[in-house]
């Protein structure tokens, strides 16, 4: 297999540690592992006591039981532990994509999502989202018409990254079904999964709907724990689940023991971390409407309707120019559309983040001092 430049993560790869102010990020504000310990009620004795032998190469058991109880239908035997979600996208997708498969992706996408399967020799087919009077939505005609063909595999990420798109229980619902009616399975990122503003929108897990799904989900954005690097795949399908199990043993075999016990930690706390990262985003969110509200002969703004992203289009003028001098002149990091594959128009905004209104700040405080650059 062999794959082109990763651009997002190129980018960041430059300029996340050497920009002053962070307005793109993706996860949510962190917490250290002192805070993470007090909110779990215990203290570093766990960890001085913790054994760094191998881990199970499937997950520990305590640790799967905890992340089956956040779905409703999840058997703990259904999860596979994986290094970083990024690996649980490798594996799943390497298992599921065989040469010639028509593989349909919700677009724009996190590239990994689109680019796995290409180098699989899938045929890669873009399910473009497209805006709307109330926001960005799923084209439900469209994915029909791009099934037919005899589609092997749905890609789908919601809540949606970079939109924001959350989709109605209904839209949602009817996706699997077209899915199934096709005989292709769906592959569900559903990193920001609880980030919902209000949780009872909050969609089922797609394995909860259908047993030949896979699910994917992890510490880095709903929790706000990057750092950990655990993320876990549902695979309800025993067949599959083995051969995702046999391909990681060409990758990472098995996972950290500290990242595994202190994820743990975190997600027997899951409602208390969730519902701190959604105060922050909707803290956020009222400070960037008014801020676009502002700006308004500038960008146009839609605002995530759950998740810590979302996008605002530049009313004229490159994205990628804009956030290249908004980088080099006022220390803010923005991410251009054209990192998705999805034209040069847009600016993704993350909310996620405690500093957000500071770097909210420099920008507009850029922007009034610099008339060229609005």
């Amino acid at each position: 297999m062999t794959f082109p430049p990763f651009k997002l993560e190129r980018y960041y790869g430059e300029h996340e540690f050497t920009t002053p102010h962070m307005l793109s990020a993706s996860d949510c504000e962190t917490l250290s592992v002192g805070e993470l310990l007090a909110l779990a009620g215990t203290d570093f004795a766990c960890l001085l006591d913790l054994r760094l032998g191998y881990t199970e190469s499937q997950g520990d058991p305590a640790l799967r039981r905890v992340i089956a109880g956040l779905g409703r239908q999840t058997d703990p035997d259904a999860v596979v532990v994986t290094n970083a979600p990024e690996e649980g996208v490798f594996l799943a997708l390497s298992a599921l994509v065989a040469q010639g498969d028509r593989v349909v992706v919700q677009w724009p996408c996190y590239q990994s999502l689109a680019e796995v399967a290409r180098a699989r020799g899938g045929e890669v087919i873009p399910w473009m989202v497209v805006p709307s009077s109330r926001g960005w939505r799923l084209d439900l005609g469209q994915l029909e018409e791009l099934l037919a063909p005899g589609a092997r595999l749905v890609v789908l990420n919601v809540p949606h990254n970079p939109t924001g798109l959350l989709p109605s229980q209904g839209d949602y619902r009817r996706v699997l079904e077209l899915a199934a009616a096709a005989g292709a399975r769906v592959f569900s990122d559903e990193m920001y999964r609880g980030l919902e503003p209000d949780p009872s929108a909050r969609l089922p897990t797609a394995t909860d709907l259908d047993g030949r799904a896979v699910t994917l989900w992890g510490t880095s954005k709903s929790f706000g724990l990057p750092g950990l690097r655990i993320g876990w795949l549902v695979i309800p399908d025993p067949d599959l689940r083995a051969a995702v199990v046999r391909l990681k043993d060409y990758t990472s075999i098995c996972s950290s023991a500290p990242g595994e016990l202190l994820a743990r930690l975190a997600l027997e706390s899951a409602p208390a971390l969730m519902e701190r990262s959604r105060r922050i985003i909707d803290a956020n969110l009222r400070e960037a409407a008014a801020f676009m509200a502002r700006r308004e002969d500038l960008l146009e703004w839609c605002p995530p309707r759950a998740g810590p992203v979302g996008l605002a289009r530049l009313r004229h003028g490159s994205a990628e120019a804009f956030c290249r001098r908004a980088r080099e002149e006022a220390g803010v990091l923005l991410v251009p559309s054209t990192l998705f594959h999805f034209g040069d128009a847009h600016l993704r905004f993350g909310l996620g983040r405690a500093r957000v209104p500071e770097a909210l700040g420099a920008l507009e405080a850029w922007l009034e001092s610099s008339p060229a650059a609005g």
